[in-house]
């Protein structure tokens, strides 16, 4: 059995992004209340791994997560990409004439703005978490509230769904990291399949550096399929760069870090794992 640390509550999506990664295999969740805690928890016990949020395709980047990454030293042994559905659930003994409050976290709210301006009777209340905001209506029977989250927290909570798939926009994802302790790397690697990195490096301050690190790259055919920047706190306008490569040929890549290492300050391989698959 597979110990998984996540943010939130049995059935938010970290929850479901862990079982799709980890399909057919059998997980105990490790639930925390903050990205913090879910590394806490790998540093801990080595044999828990975290499942971490990192970027969405409509809000962008988790930016206080690649932080946490890099300051932890844990290693990134796979990803996985979740298509983000939203349904609106309440009591079984509910229905939509009983409705007076939805309850979701904010993003989730944001993400159903079409659908809730098409129900003003409902009062919207945030929350700290989605399927958090079905556990507590479960929890306490509160009569005339739904939860907006994923349709499969209906099942923990004893709920009933009465509309799936009410976002706005049907192409929005997430994509989480999956991060294990660096002496736990090999076993928490799904495949040998290795064909993306992930690196944070930053920068001389001098005119072209980033420039050079990009034809460098180029040379070598590496396809560069992010690049995420952060002040450096106490050093004015210098940045981190975070980036994500893909690659076809391991040799090459690696020939490629070595090429770019002189260039750079402060070097640090993030972790090596497989392109990850989309599910809904």
């Amino acid at each position: 059995m597979k110990r998984i640390a996540i943010q939130g509550v049995p059935g938010c999506f970290h929850d479901i992004a862990a079982h799709r990664y980890f399909e057919d295999e059998e997980i105990e969740l490790v639930c925390c209340d903050t990205f913090e805690q879910v590394f806490e928890a790998v540093d801990a016990d080595p044999d828990v791994v975290g499942m971490v949020a990192i970027e969405n395709t409509i809000a962008g980047s988790l930016l206080h997560n690649y932080e946490l990454l890099r300051d932890s030293g844990h290693t990134i042994v796979g990803e996985h990409k979740l298509r983000i559905s939203h349904s609106i659930m309440c009591l079984p003994e509910n229905d939509w004439e009983d409705i007076v409050e939805v309850n979701s976290h904010p993003v989730a709210l944001m993400q159903c703005r079409e659908f809730l301006n098409k129900h003003k009777q409902m009062k919207v209340v945030e929350a700290s978490d989605t399927a958090g905001a079905a556990a507590d209506i479960s929890r306490l029977r509160q009569h005339g509230h739904a939860a907006i989250c994923h349709k499969d927290a209906a099942k923990i909570y004893g709920m009933k769904v009465l509309e799936e798939g009410i976002e706005t926009n049907k192409h929005n994802f997430t994509r989480f990291l999956v991060v294990s302790h660096p002496d736990k790397a090999s076993k928490y690697r799904h495949t040998k399949n290795v064909n993306k990195a992930s690196l944070v490096f930053s920068l001389p301050h001098e005119e072209g550096s980033l420039s050079a690190i990009l034809s460098v790259l180029s040379f070598y055919k590496l396809n560069l399929s992010k690049i995420q920047s952060l002040p450096i706190i106490g050093r004015e306008w210098q940045y981190l760069f975070y980036i994500d490569l893909s690659f076809t040929d391991y040799t090459r890549y690696r020939q490629a870090i070595n090429a770019i290492t002189p260039l750079t300050r402060e070097l640090q391989l993030l972790g090596e794992y497989e392109n990850g698959k989309q599910s809904i």
